[in-house]
């Protein structure tokens, strides 16, 4: 019998601070999860940039990283993603260049052309707002990716550590210009399809048919958000959901907040526009009991035919997160490739 290889499964983290926690627990947590993804097999790890957030702690993103790296052996770490409108890439160099001199061969820099927050909050960063940061964004990669690069001769200025290391980069995007941009460079990558899974189709497909080998990849490599709420029951796994669906709720109302606890009935706090939004915006996601989830993720593979998935749920209880990425890990595991499957 043939062997197939298995779709390599990662996971997304926000370390969401819950109601009535802080954002010491939240940490915690998260490294309490990537310990427990590294035993489940997942490849990788990665946190991502949102700044003014009450909700989310990870807006350091590079030291959580090496807070989590550190606290791991095998599993890669890295960022889900940075946020370049807010840095100058020789300070993101330098900082992942630390992370992967400490931690080699371990390191993922995951990069993103949004600010992740607000304009005012975009402002307080310190980055100049004259012009749209996001313009530059093609050519604040290409700067990042030459201090990864051996040194040049005459060359004056230097990530010190990164110069050499060539810590591999992703584009993330949730439209056609990162799929675009991404085949383009040459590089691998990742659509929001947890939160924006509007344009997915024909982002993945520009990806594909458009992207130009290079020397950090000889072919396309697409990696998919997914949205996975699981446990015991169905009926469980939909009230798990609801803290997500209250987060974003409280988005669409512009009240941001920490993550809400679960509750029974969803509809009650909603009118019919924004709970549209929501189901929309929420549309790739997983929630059910261990055969509804292998059954969900099955579909969802058979259809889009990812490279890697980045699995992810933003759950109020730490121990239901836990066991909802187990019960995950262990659809994963079930999959069967749709070129096996016969009619």
């Amino acid at each position: 019998m043939q062997a197939f290889p298995m779709t390599p499964y990662s996971l997304l983290d926000l370390s969401p601070i819950i109601e009535g926690s802080d954002a010491t627990q939240a940490m915690r947590n998260t490294l309490s999860l990537a310990q427990h993804a590294e035993r489940l097999g997942y490849r990788r790890f990665w946190l991502a940039e949102h700044h003014n957030m009450p909700g989310i702690a990870s807006a350091a993103t590079a030291v959580l990283i090496g807070y989590v790296a550190n606290g791991t052996s095998t599993i890669r770490v890295g960022s889900g993603g940075i946020m370049l409108p807010n840095h100058s890439p020789l300070v993101v160099a330098e900082q992942f260049g630390t992370l992967a001199s400490l931690y080699p061969g371990r390191i993922d820099l995951g990069l993103g052309r949004a600010p992740g927050t607000d304009q005012a909050t975009a402002r307080a960063l310190r980055r100049t707002l004259s012009h749209d940061s996001a313009d530059s964004f093609p050519q604040d990669v290409e700067e990042l990716q030459a201090y990864f690069d051996e040194v040049r001769p005459g060359q004056r200025v230097r990530a010190v550590p990164g110069a050499g290391l060539k810590v591999p980069l992703w584009l993330l995007g949730s439209s056609l210009f990162g799929a675009q941009l991404a085949a383009a460079m040459g590089l691998p990558f990742a659509f929001a399809s947890h939160f924006a899974p509007g344009f997915m189709r024909q982002a993945v497909d520009l990806y594909r048919r458009t992207f130009r080998p290079s020397e950090q990849l000889d072919r396309p490599h697409v990696m998919l958000g997914l949205n996975v709420f699981a446990a015991e029951t169905d009926a469980e796994a939909r009230r798990l959901f609801s803290s997500l669906q209250q987060q974003f709720l409280a988005l669409v109302r512009g009240t941001p907040g920490q993550l809400k606890p679960p509750v029974d009935d969803i509809e009650r706090l909603w009118d019919a526009s924004e709970a549209e939004h929501i189901r929309r915006s929420l549309a790739c996601s997983v929630v059910g009991d261990p055969a509804t989830v292998r059954e969900g993720i099955q579909r969802f593979v058979d259809d889009l035919r990812p490279d890697e998935l980045m699995l992810t749920g933003q759950i109020y209880d730490h121990a239901a997160r836990l066991r909802s990425f187990e019960i995950a890990a262990d659809a994963m595991r079930a999959l069967q490739p749709a070129s096996s499957q016969t009619a």
